[in-house]
């Protein structure tokens, strides 16, 4: 009995992970560029009574294993970067990509990040930021004469400057991908860092390399869907209540033991 207490433990212990994760899911159903996650969970270790193939007390063989489980444990959160559905908005340094790459953030520190959160913003100086003020890499600058921002699918941005006909040019934007997308760590403000297990990022203008084109005027939603994330805290919730029961029952048939002596 008590090996099935500590394998029902572990199975609460894992399906309360797995309503923490979808508990984040919903939470931010509408952050811009938010990629969903999903908790992964392994059967752990066997206490094996019998091995196949050993010899029984008939002169046979036995043709399988005799052993028991210890439960379960939680061994990955898997985040899924499909493409969320693309929402317009109208503002001219809102972007979203079609495809697989990210924006390149810089950080206080030095160090780059990443990002699919495309609601740009423009600082006192002009300069192309997050909404948490992080500066946009490589660096852009928007003129103060400048009287219309323009965006186009390949990256190019330009401007429409004050008393001039013709618009003028003022860099690219480059993104990143990586040849494991699911290995980037989640550090929140929408970015992502580059771990051992995600790989050197490759660089590239937007519409090379497979990272996708850019959409002036549009933000990528979340990828969440409600409906599937409620189906699985349902099913979830089931299973918490099921290893609640192996528990109970446990304590039922050990109480029955204890009590054989009276």
């Amino acid at each position: 009995m008590i090996k099935a207490i500590r394998s029902a433990s572990s199975g609460m212990m894992a399906q309360q992970m797995n309503v923490d994760n979808i508990a984040n899911n919903l939470a931010n159903v509408n952050t811009t560029g938010f990629k969903r996650s999903r908790v992964e969970f392994q059967d752990v270790l066997y206490q094996n009574l019998r091995k196949a193939g050993t010899a029984t007390a008939l002169g046979t063989s036995a043709p399988t294993n005799l052993d028991v489980g210890y439960g379960t444990r939680a061994v990955s959160t898997v985040r899924e970067f499909s493409t969320g559905d693309l929402t317009q908005t109208g503002n001219a340094l809102d972007l979203a990509i079609e495809g697989n790459g990210f924006f390149q953030i810089s950080m206080p520190d030095g160090t780059t990040s990443y990002t699919r959160d495309g609601a740009f913003k423009v600082s006192a100086e002009g300069r192309v930021v997050t909404s948490d003020g992080f500066f946009l890499y490589p660096e852009i600058t928007i003129p103060e004469n400048a009287e219309s921002i323009s965006v186009s699918m390949d990256g190019d941005i330009s401007v429409q400057l004050v008393g001039n006909d013709e618009p003028q040019s003022i860099g690219r934007f480059e993104l990143a991908k990586f040849i494991n997308s699911a290995g980037l760590s989640a550090v929140g403000h929408n970015l992502y860092n580059q771990t051992a297990a995600s790989g050197a990022p490759i660089l590239a203008g937007p519409t090379e390399e497979g990272m996708g084109k850019l959409d002036q005027g549009y933000l990528e939603i979340s990828n969440v869907r409600v409906v599937d994330e409620m189906v699985n805290m349902i099913v979830a919730q089931r299973a918490y209540e099921l290893n609640s029961k192996v528990i109970q029952t446990s304590e039922d048939m050990t109480q029955i033991v204890n009590n054989l002596k009276r």
